[in-house]
């Protein structure tokens, strides 16, 4: 397959070639205009952003119509090469292509265009080790490695160790791996992760993920401030503390506003060092890297020394407990001093007193002895051995030696300030939350593909080789620490066992100072570094205007550095200087860069499972069980490490999914989820193929034939509101509309009617599918509509249509007969039909009706439409609280008490509440009235007739006046119309069975009679027809 595919890409690249020379010769002429002409615009291939550009390749200037521009074997294609170019044209736009951030032309549309000289754009140069192996080796060493990994190593054991930094560099190397498939699939843009997920997986996906990214970066950078204040109060100069603590127990309140204090004056100074310019932030990098890797080598360098020369840092032992050595400077009980025994310091703090008195000592105390062990025994010690299994503690427990000799006593409370204490309860999940900002830093070389010279080569060699490197180190490390250091000062945090010192300093050669101004400085560098990123990954999220409140964030200086994005990065960093904990911060910014990992592997696998044609990386070691396993790992880390952060980042991240999914970002970047959409939908298609829904499935599928005026606007607007309060935002909504003419002459005007009918189901909330059909004749683009609207087993079901107002007054026929000409086209094709009459004094969607009925004339079955609907439209807030009532038509031979007793029994089997009313019609007398109703409509018929014959057939036409059927039917339309007013006359809504239409068209002006009498006086009436099937069912 290698073969095939490099055999396939040299023949690809010898075709290009010959084409690119060939339109060298052929084109002389045109490359000459093309000099002559004002420079076109140019031409954008990121794919992604709203397409509104008039030629989708090259700009109309090029493609002049002078005589001389069109190639003579070209003149078939002539007319369209304004918007399909020649290929010679297109081939030297891409070999002229440089390497552009994706989305300049949607971001920087304000720049300057006054004809000004531009600075000639340099090309990038970076290589794979200066721009993507260094950058992410820097940004992944970090505060962690020097402050707690020794601590974790102590507390977890070195197995345990082993199993958390394997667990989280597996889950940034599979990250890696994805990253790298994506990152090679096409140009690379500048932008990083968020870039990345959003052109993957779309917008809100990309939004979500992006501002998870952007708060994750932010944190860290006041996490690595509080590293730095760490380093600086606790080991530098801890005489520099502005808050002491009163008294024994308060030392560590103290601590905190200390580290409030001055990480809130570190951060305006970053900040102000930021915003002053961000040279000054990278020509300091090289200074910072060199100090993070000097740092490791000094421990490398200590620990080798260590086998044959340990340092020596000794440790006070009181029995086998951790004394903290910065109170006293003698480990001894008594001193000689002057050939005389005194109290030593240690005596004094645990007996109150210099006389060797034992009557207030710590029982404890005098039980136990005090003893020195060596702190750093060396790698040649075999301490490895006790330290290899874990031994966590709970908040305030003493550090402890196993199977060091001791008497077990119970001490006084008010001393326990003189041994080492455990500051926070420990557990394999808090260390996996406080270890994982360690590895972090994997999208450097991502965030900066528009400076390399090769990025889709050089972000995955230069990415995971910094992985692997890191990697080893912190295995070595945790090996290294396990076996030199002694395992009570491993848990020692802060280093009180060992005066104060930092513990991985202990082992650094030449000096501890070595580590700790090493430290001092990458984690000040580090600080920069994120307080530099962040910002600008907030103003490309803001630049995207996606999520419109940030878009205040993409505006900043002349210069496009990001003001307003700083101000914000450091106030949320200030939150996190708040929270003043290192252990504390870490897990936060844990969970936000796991959810963009998540993301990213997610981009991959789903790019990859759907196969989509646009997914050819370069890179072609992936693989979406890869992918998967990445996702899981990440989604596994989330909860270990801290199940209620977890929770609140995906609530956060899901918040702004559904913030940009409400506000509708406009934008098409061509990502990953539209393609598992439309598989899903395929799939989905094809499964509703297999056999029509059963009848506990049904659901109105709504066809919604609307009428546009001259205009192009919507003339009844209230059949969308009807709609929309029908289907509750549920199910499938076509709204269809004809225009008549030829399709030639009005595509733009159905296009136009097209966008008129979505504006006005956005405005009325409809969701659902518009199409517009052009036709000769109206009657035949509803046939059209009526036929092919939806796709596969997705089909309407049921037809809404309007009435047509005024029919008696038109003397064109054809309005009528068109609504007609529907009814029998949805009859013909077993749809059910639904025609509000009076549709404009129907409420909407603003409207409630607190009280009032629902009532249902049930006269023929009719599969039970009318029992569905009034439900359904009680499930939308207009009706909610309308009350349903159920009539029915019982005549002389029925049994009207056992009807009602049987109708309730119905409705009880169908879970329907509804009161039940049966109506006897037992006069059959027909009314004089409806004699002259009747006659009046048969006249006007035989006048509209009479109106359109020629002279012959009028002498052949016979009218035979007072048609007995037509009797029947208008006794029936008034009877029905009669008991309808007088019982439901107030209802909100009435709904009855819609008669069908004759068989014969003659007496289709006869028919709309019928229907205008049977409706008369009612104000909202819904005309039902059924499809011909059953829509409800009493079982489960």
């Amino acid at each position: 397959m290698l073969k095939r595919n490099i055999q396939l890409n040299k023949q690809v690249y010898s075709i290009w070639v010959f084409v690119v020379c060939v339109s060298r010769l052929l084109g002389f002429l045109e490359i000459l205009i093309f000099l002559r002409s004002p420079k076109p615009a140019s031409v954008s291939f990121a794919g992604h952003g709203n397409h509104k550009e008039n030629s989708p390749f090259l700009n109309n200037l090029e493609a002049g119509k002078g005589g001389d521009y069109y190639d003579k074997n070209l003149a078939l294609f002539e007319e369209e090469l304004d918007i399909r170019p020649k290929v010679s044209s297109l081939l030297g736009k891409l070999v002229n292509y440089t390497n552009l951030t994706q989305g300049v032309k949607e971001h920087e549309e304000a720049e300057n265009t006054d004809g000004s000289k531009k600075k000639v754009s340099k090309s990038p140069s970076m290589g794979t080790l200066m721009g993507v192996y260094l950058p992410c080796m820097q940004n992944i060493f970090g505060v962690i490695l020097f402050l707690r990994l020794t601590w974790m190593v102590g507390m977890a054991g070195v197995l345990q160790s082993f199993l958390i930094v394997l667990l989280c560099c597996c889950c940034t190397m599979l990250t890696t791996i994805s990253m790298s498939a994506i990152a090679t699939n096409g140009v690379v843009p500048a932008g990083g992760s968020y870039f990345m997920i959003s052109r993957s997986l779309g917008p809100e996906f990309g939004g979500a993920v992006g501002l998870c990214f952007y708060l994750g970066t932010t944190f860290a950078g006041a996490m690595y401030i509080l590293g730095a204040i760490e380093i600086l109060l606790t080991y530098i100069v801890p005489q520099a503390a502005i808050f002491h603590p009163s008294g024994a127990h308060d030392a560590s309140s103290a601590m905190l506003n200390n580290m409030r204090v001055y990480g809130t004056v570190f951060l305006l100074l970053m900040a102000v060092v930021v915003f002053v310019g961000v040279k000054y932030v990278n020509k300091f990098a090289s200074l910072f890297l060199a100090c993070v890797v000097i740092s490791i080598l000094s421990i490398y360098a200590g620990a080798i020394k260590s086998i044959f020369d340990p340092p020596e840092f000794p440790i006070c032992m009181l029995g086998n407990r951790t004394l903290s050595r910065d109170q006293f400077d003698v480990c001894a009980k008594t001193i000689v001093k002057d050939n005389i025994t005194v109290a030593s310091k240690l005596w004094e703090l645990f007996c109150h007193n210099t006389s060797l008195t034992t009557d207030n000592c710590d029982e404890y105390f005098l039980l136990n002895n005090v003893s020195e062990i060596a702190g750093i025994p060396g790698a040649a010690s075999g301490i490895l051995k006790d330290n290899l299994w874990s031994n966590y503690l709970e908040k305030g427990e003493i550090l402890e030696k196993a199977h060091h000799p001791s008497v077990d006593a119970a001490g006084q409370k008010n001393n326990l300030h003189l041994y080492v204490l455990s500051d926070i309860a420990t557990s394999f999940m808090v260390l996996v939350g406080i270890f994982f900002p360690s590895v972090t830093g994997i999208m450097a070389g991502s965030n900066r593909s528009g400076d390399l010279k090769d990025a889709q080569k050089s972000i995955p060699v230069g990415t995971i080789l910094a992985i692997v490197t890191t990697s080893l180190v912190y295995f070595s490390c945790v090996l290294l620490f396990g076996a030199c250091i002694e395992g009570v000062v491993l848990r020692d945090k802060y280093g009180d066992a060992v005066n104060k010192n930092l513990v991985v300093g202990t082992l650094s050669w030449p000096s501890p100072w070595v580590i700790v101004i090493g430290s001092f400085f990458s984690t000040c560098g580090a600080g920069l570094q994120s307080l530099t990123g962040a910002p600008r990954l907030l103003q490309a999220i803001a630049k995207d205007n996606i999520i419109p409140f940030l878009w205040v964030f993409g505006h900043g200086k002349a210069n496009g550095e990001p003001t307003w994005a700083l101000l914000l990065t450091a106030l949320i960093a200030e939150l996190g200087i708040l929270i003043a904990s290192l252990d504390m911060v870490a897990p936060i910014l844990s969970m936000f860069f796991l959810m963009c990992y998540l993301f990213v592997n997610l981009a991959c696998a789903v790019q990859t499972l759907l196969r989509t044609p646009n997914w050819r990386p370069r890179f072609k070691y992936y693989h979406w069980a890869l992918s998967f396993l990445g996702m899981s790992i990440c989604l596994a880390l989330m909860f270990i490490s801290s199940w209620y952060y977890a929770l609140v980042a995906m609530l956060i991240a899901g918040m702004i999914y559904k913030y940009i999914e409400y506000q509708g970002a406009e934008k098409e970047w061509g990502d990953g989820i539209r393609g598992l959409s439309l598989s899903a939908a395929r799939y989905a298609l094809l499964r509703l193929e297999e056999g029509p829904p059963h009848t506990k499935n049904w659901r109105p599928q709504l066809l919604v034939l609307l009428k546009l005026d001259e205009d192009l606007h919507v003339k009844y607007p209230r059949l969308l509101t009807f709609a929309s309060q029908l289907k509750a935002g549920k199910g499938l909504t076509i709204i269809g509309s004809v225009i008549q003419g030829n399709f030639l002459e009005t595509y733009g005007e159905a296009q136009a009617a097209e966008q008129t009918i979505k504006n006005m189901m956005d405005i009325e909330k409809v969701k659902g599918f518009c199409q517009v059909v052009v036709a000769n004749k109206v009657r035949e683009g509803i046939a059209h509509l009526i036929q092919s609207c939806g796709l596969g087993g997705m089909k309407h079901n049921t037809v809404v249509l309007g009435w047509p107002y005024g029919w008696r007054q038109s003397e064109d026929p054809r309005s009528w007969k068109t609504f007609i000409g529907t009814v029998r086209c949805t009859t013909a094709a077993h749809l059910a039909l639904l025609v509000p009459k009076n549709v404009s004094f129907y409420p909407s969607n603003h409207e409630r009706y607190n009280e009032g009925n629902i009532d249902v004339w049930w006269i023929v079955h009719d599969g039970g439409m009318l029992m569905l609907l009034p439900f359904l439209l009680k499930q939308h807030k207009v009706w909610r609280k309308c009350k349903m009532r159920i009539f029915t038509v019982a005549q002389m031979d029925d049994n009207s008490i056992q009807m009602k007793k049987d109708l309730a029994t119905f409705l009880y089997q169908l879970r329907i509440e509804a009161e039940v009313e049966v109506v006897e019609m037992h006069n059959s007398d027909i009314s004089a009235y409806t004699y002259e109703r009747t006659l009046m409509m048969e006249q006007r018929s035989q006048m509209l007739r009479q109106m359109r014959l020629t002279k012959t057939e009028r002498e052949r036409e016979v009218c035979h006046l007072q048609n007995q059927s037509n009797v029947r039917r208008m006794h029936t339309a008034v009877k029905l119309n009669e008991v309808i007013v007088n019982r439901s006359h107030d209802a909100r809504l009435v709904l009855l069975n819609m008669p069908g239409p004759p068989k014969n068209t003659d007496g289709d002006e006869n028919y709309m009679e019928f229907l205008e009498v049977l409706t008369e006086g009612l104000e909202r009436v819904l005309l039902v027809r059924g499809g011909g099937r059953e829509v409800i069912t009493i079982y489960s």
